[in-house]
């Protein structure tokens, strides 16, 4: 059902397709939520221990980067974390100012344990599409969003 019919071809063309990108990308970013949560970890907290279980140890400002949040929130994720024994911050020797934000052995254990079942999930969900039209939506997806922030 088309919902737009007024504002042009290229308008309705353009808002039709925000709307099923935005409502997809919504269905799909809930059943995520809800598989992470039953790892009794918030979205945040997941997404800090999948970076460094990925990429190492990082300052926080890297991790606000990679998970694209403000660096107040991803202190109190950090923090949290810590609490938990998941991760620990460090003091590099050679820069004493430098603060890096790494994954305890608790945290890596959690990591190895929880990431490869959220992506089976992740898979699983996305099996509604064949591999090639996962790679196609992957790169237009990856297009559409460098082109916008490159207009900023």
């Amino acid at each position: 059902m088309k919902t737009t019919k007024q504002y042009g071809e290229r308008a309705d063309r353009a808002l039709s397709m925000w709307v099923k990108l935005v409502r997809a990308a919504s269905t799909f970013g809930k059943q995520t939520q809800e598989n992470i949560r039953l790892f009794g970890l918030t979205e945040p907290q997941f997404g800090a221990l999948e970076c460094l279980g990925h990429l190492g140890p990082m300052t926080i400002g890297e991790l606000c980067r990679k998970q694209l949040v403000s660096g107040g929130n991803m202190t109190v994720v950090v923090d949290n974390l810590e609490k938990e024994k998941l991760v620990e911050r460090v003091r590099p020797k050679s820069d004493r100012r430098v603060v890096r934000v790494r994954l305890t052995a608790r945290g890596q254990k959690l990591f190895e344990e929880i990431f490869p079942k959220h992506a089976e999930f992740v898979a699983d969900l996305a099996s509604v599409l064949t591999p090639k039209e996962q790679k196609t939506l992957g790169g237009l997806a990856r297009k559409l969003g460098r082109k916008i922030q490159k207009r900023k």
